[in-house]
């Protein structure tokens, strides 16, 4: 049986990698990180490693020891840690985290992706075995948008993909062609909510990838708890990047979605 490494971060994407993983024949072994991965996990992956960030070093080692050539990221890392005091304390992690020019996601994933390539792993695509988990483009709901809704989502598409080229964020809240919000390190579910407060009901949300997506980290997820946000938020649609963007629990999101008239679209 292959052994496949896994790099977990929060939510439910490093629990539906490895069960993908496990029904594809992998032996699962993952490196979770304190404070933010899902102790469910623990019932899912083969072999479980529980490190602080302030232990990064130590993640190479143990994939070393075990075998491993193959490595996935999966979920994030909370980003107000990048603040904490425990990146100081690994001497590797700080080393990476000061050579790089700054700490833009793809500049900090990246240095971490050639870390392990120096080290002899390679990093796999995150949505390599989730493939039914990337919607095509169409309506995913049975509420379509209106005219004016349509007039927000061609107005803020090729600004949200503009930030996105930036990598300040991936996703703009949008009503009546007037940028309500833009994503930064706070992440979408907490936009979604500064938008209800600012523009009160009927903004769209709308979250792409990057121009030039590396499909090995920083994807777009979106999923039920995104869903809860918008109703709370009184929001009018959601839309996604189609083939780039992982639908977590589609069938019971856009079902709860349809029921408050949210409609959710991919382009």
């Amino acid at each position: 049986m292959e052994k496949i490494g896994l790099i977990a971060g929060n939510r439910k994407f490093p629990i539906l990698f490895s069960e993908a993983a496990k029904k594809k024949g992998y032996f699962v072994v993952a490196i979770a990180i304190k404070k933010d991965t899902s102790a469910a996990l623990k019932k899912i992956a083969d072999k479980i490693y529980w490190l602080g960030l302030d232990e990064f070093s130590r993640m190479f080692e143990i994939f070393k020891n075990e075998g491993i050539t193959k490595v996935a990221m999966a979920g994030q890392v909370s980003p107000k840690r990048l603040f904490s005091r425990e990146i100081e304390k690994d001497p590797e992690l700080k080393k990476i985290l000061n050579s790089i020019k700054d700490k833009k996601a793809d500049t900090i994933f990246g240095a971490i992706a050639q870390k392990l390539a120096e080290s002899g792993f390679e990093l796999m695509n995150s949505t390599a075995l989730l493939k039914e988990l990337l919607p095509k483009k169409g309506q995913l709901t049975e509420c379509e948008p209106d005219f004016s809704t349509w007039e927000d989502i061609y107005f803020g598409y090729d600004l949200a993909k503009a930030l996105a080229c930036l990598d300040i964020g991936q996703t703009v809240a949008v009503k009546n062609k007037a940028i309500v919000a833009v994503e930064a390190l706070e992440g979408t579910d907490n936009l979604i909510r500064r938008s209800g407060l600012i523009s009160g009901s009927g903004v769209t949300i709308i979250k792409v990838s990057k121009p030039k997506q590396d499909m090995r980290f920083d994807i777009p997820v979106v999923g039920l708890n995104t869903i809860k946000n918008l109703i709370k938020a009184r929001a009018r649609c959601l839309v996604i990047q189609a083939d780039e963007t992982l639908f977590i629990d589609r069938l019971q999101s856009c079902a709860l979605a349809q029921k408050n008239h949210i409609s959710i679209v991919a382009i």
